[in-house]
């Protein structure tokens, strides 16, 4: 009996070691690539550059092979982009905005500056057709500020988004008050005005001067990259199953920088994870590991992807989108599930029997990440997140030190198991 117990102990003291040394190892990835040099991944100072280079290192440390001859694992293409590498200030009366945690900017303004301008508010609430919407828009003069309060009635009314009314707007400053998270996003083209959304309780309650300063740099064709790689199958080297994960971010907006940890560093290290384990365990099929960029700016990696594909398409079994995935507190969902549900039966069957999350949630196709371009091309194809308890996206304190990584352990041993039999 006492033999017994030491061996149960043991047991939970090796699986409880080898859990936690997973997630160091999984921390450290994610760490490393939120890290402030490598700028939010993103736009300005080559922050997605250096984050294709760590991944290539990476890949090859894991001894994975490249597709090309070069002994490369780039995937080189280019796409328009609105960047903003230098000044982006405002002012309030007489209080000083923080970038990124008081106000963001409209990914695609432009470049705007003013010492001192007189603030004039303007009260959205009454404009509910297009009538009174091109009154308002009339008023409106580059040398003068504007308040847009109750901006949210031209989405009740005339359908447009809190931001894609920024479009209709003439050059000019224009401050929006926001209530709740602010989220950024990035632009692959440019508006006429310049959009400050500022978050409502920190706005002072008096505003008649504001002062601006917002450059930006429209570039038209920016370098980007897809990293792969692969392990060769042990039986059927030319049939695939695929690990995805997009690996750039938003970047840095002025001094500000979107770090990105949970949206995609996670993702992008339990996809490292999977590379490290498959070569040192390849299986009957080739695994191939696709890290792509671009999938904030409108998932361009991936669609660049399966229309210039390193291999023929048809020869992959399946892909595996993993994206936000550091913390699994309550569990995954899969999204594409009803589309793919004998994929999705499997993943509760394994479940089920090793109980390696709490709970497998099902979710319909979606656009919003970059399994979406394969199942639009017939591939069989899911995408993974976590469903965690921290709110944290698109925005300044989506940090490492936020995220749990909580039964991410089991989700990597689920993912495992579900590779080799899928």
């Amino acid at each position: 009996m006492r033999i017994g117990l030491l061996l149960l102990l043991f047991i939970f003291h090796f699986s409880f070691c080898f859990a936690q040394s997973e997630k160091r190892w999984l921390k450290h990835q994610i760490t490393t690539l939120s890290g402030q040099t490598m700028h939010g991944r993103g736009y300005v100072n080559k922050g997605v550059a250096k984050a294709a280079n760590y991944l290539q290192r990476k890949y090859k440390e894991f001894g994975l092979l490249p597709f090309g001859n070069d002994s490369s694992y780039f995937q080189s293409f280019s796409f328009p982009v609105n960047t903003f590498p230098r000044t982006v200030y405002l002012k309030l009366q007489k209080k000083e905005m923080i970038p990124g945690e008081d106000y963001i900017i409209h990914a695609a303004s432009n470049a705007y500056r003013t010492e001192k301008l007189a603030l004039k508010k303007i009260d959205l609430k009454n404009v509910k057709d297009t009538a009174a919407w091109s009154e308002i828009k009339k008023e409106f003069r580059y040398d003068k500020a504007y308040l847009l309060k109750n901006a949210d009635t031209l989405t009740k009314y005339l359908k447009y988004s809190v931001r894609s009314f920024a479009k209709e707007l003439p050059m000019g400053l224009y401050i929006v008050p926001q209530h709740g998270k602010l989220t950024w996003t990035v632009a692959t083209d440019t508006i006429a005005a310049s959009v400050y959304y500022v978050e409502d309780t920190v706005m002072p309650k008096r505003m008649r001067k504001v002062a601006a300063h917002l450059e930006n740099k429209f570039v038209p064709s920016f370098k980007s990259k897809n990293v792969l790689g692969f392990v060769p199958g042990t039986e059927k080297p030319d049939s695939f199953v695929v690990f995805t994960a997009h690996f750039d971010h938003l970047g840095k907006m002025g001094t500000a920088t979107f770090p990105g940890a949970h949206d995609n560093a996670s993702g992008t290290a339990v996809m490292l994870y999977m590379a490290n384990y498959f070569a040192r365990n390849p299986q009957k099929y080739s695994i191939a590991f696709m890290a792509f960029s671009g999938e904030e700016a409108g998932l361009i990696g991936s669609k660049y992807y399966v229309n210039n594909p390193v291999f023929p398409i048809n020869n992959i079994r399946f892909v595996i989108n993993l994206d936000m995935t550091g913390d699994a507190t309550n569990g995954i969902t899969v999204v594409n599930a009803l589309e793919q549900k004998k994929a999705f039966g499997l993943l509760n069957e394994i479940n089920e029997k090793s109980s390696y999350v709490p709970k497998i949630n099902e979710r319909d196709q979606s656009r919003n990440s970059d399994h979406y371009h394969f199942s639009e091309k017939g591939v069989p194809a899911i995408f993974i997140y976590g469903n965690g308890t921290k709110p944290y996206y698109h925005d300044v304190f989506d940090k490492a030190s936020e995220l749990s990584l909580e039964n991410i352990d089991g989700l990597m041993k689920l993912l495992i198991e579900f590779a080799g039999k899928i």
